[in-house]
């Protein structure tokens, strides 16, 4: 496989983008080798600069539900590009996609948009501090809520796989009002609320985790929580900047039968542009500025380019809700496709998929929580995605994410994948 394009355009890159990337997972590093500079995408495809073809899960990282480059899509982007790119200024269209995402996830009662997952999460904390007077929040070893300082305690997602949990840069005084619960464990969330009785103002979580790899959260776990919550008024995020719209029309709060005080959203609600948003309940929503006393501002947030491209996507699963059938059929082939390789080769590796997600851990323990994630062999991992590339399937670049299926994989790219899957567990046992 010629990759030599790629190879200059980082050696390039190294000496003006600190690791060459504009996001660390990007850069290869932990798996090896050298990052594939992308030209374009199309359907379940992309293509990099050497002209090479490449089955993709990654999808953008989750927002490519329908997959790359839509025509309904860019057809809504066309058609808002005549009118111009940004105004600083209302438009029609955010009061539009606002309406509709309260319509589609019944949690959300007001809406604000903004720029970026972490833009939504960070925003999300500093509303629910703004409403309970309190400063202290509880987030989950393992859970990636973007690079926001209080976050980048004990996270996931690219911290993870490069081994800093906690980011240099981070102070003291921020970390000390970030306290660490254990996925999956009520019990650990119970003992800090106790050690901090009446001072914690939020608990935010992943209720389906990607950021770890796929974990699913367990369902008796995440109701405890909910009235726990409750019962402590804390107020209770859930980030679906991963999960909505993409478990489901409602998130993980609809297959988890939950309902959040506040949610964020990221990149689906944007049609894979750069766009997030965070809601909930009007009462707390109504103390974002200008509305209330917590501020809050982005210049771009709502941009009609955004806008467009999200009220289609958002339009299109309102009007389409058989898509989350085609999305677990798929899914679910390839789970079994998989597995079946597994047992042939008989190999013991663990396989989580919550509807379109999925990862293949290289671990032969049972992964419910950051502990058993952990226990994977990402050297092994490393090896296995350098196989499944070299035979045409484009996977995460680490272990600790997830595998994004859309509606665009067909059943031919999904045998393929499943072959060159065969292939490549042979290779590297």
């Amino acid at each position: 496989m010629n990759i030599e394009k790629s190879k200059k355009l980082f050696a390039e890159a190294k000496k003006y983008i600190p690791g060459g990337v504009n996001s660390p997972v990007r850069a290869f590093k932990s798996v090896g080798g050298y990052p594939l500079f992308i030209k374009r995408g199309e359907g379940s495809k992309i293509y990099d600069v050497d002209g090479n073809q490449y089955i993709d899960y990654i999808g953008s990282w989750g927002p490519h539900l329908f997959g790359h480059n839509p025509a309904f899509i860019k057809e809504a982007l066309l058609n808002a590009i005549e009118n111009g790119t940004s105004f600083g200024a209302p438009t029609e269209l955010e009061v539009k996609i606002a309406k509709l995402i309260t319509e589609l996830v019944p949690s959300v009662e007001m809406v604000r948009m903004v720029n970026s997952g972490t833009e939504a999460t960070m925003s999300a904390v500093r509303a629910a501090r703004g409403y309970t007077g309190k400063d202290k929040i509880i987030k989950f070893e393992g859970c990636y809520h973007g690079h926001a300082d209080f976050f980048l305690i004990k996270a996931g997602s690219g911290a993870l796989t490069l081994g800093i949990p906690t980011s240099p840069g981070v102070t003291k005084n921020n970390a000390v009002d970030t306290l660490i619960a254990d996925f999956n464990n009520i019990d650990s969330v119970k003992n800090l609320i106790k050690a901090n009785k009446n001072e914690i103002a939020a608990v935010i979580i992943e209720a389906s985790v990607g950021n770890m790899g796929v974990v699913k959260g367990d369902d008796r776990f995440i109701k405890e929580l909910r009235t726990l919550c409750d019962n402590e008024k804390i107020v209770l995020i859930i980030d679906e900047v991963m999960t909505g719209f993409r478990m489901a029309k409602g998130g993980a709060q609809e297959v988890l039968g939950v309902r959040a005080d506040l949610s964020t959203f990221g990149k689906i609600i944007g049609g894979g542009l750069p766009v997030g948003a965070f809601g909930g309940k009007k009462e707390i929503m109504e103390m974002i500025a200008p509305a209330g006393a917590v501020y809050q501002a982005g210049t771009l947030s709502g941009n009609p380019l955004a806008m467009s491209a999200g009220y289609a996507a958002l339009s299109y699963i309102k009007n389409h809700p058989n898509l989350y059938i085609e999305l677990e059929e798929k899914s679910a082939y390839l789970e079994q496709g998989i597995k079946e390789n597994l047992k042939t080769l008989k190999k013991k590796l663990t396989l989580n998929r919550v509807g379109s997600m999925l990862t293949l851990f290289f671990t032969e323990n049972e992964v419910t929580d950051f502990n058993s994630a952990v226990k994977s062999d990402t050297k092994l991992y490393g090896k296995y995605f350098h196989e499944m590339l070299r035979r045409g399937i484009y996977l995460p670049p680490a272990q600790f994410e997830a595998f994004f299926i859309s509606t665009a994989h067909s059943k031919e790219d999904l045998d393929k994948t499943i072959k060159a899957n065969y292939s490549s567990l042979k290779a590297i046992i």
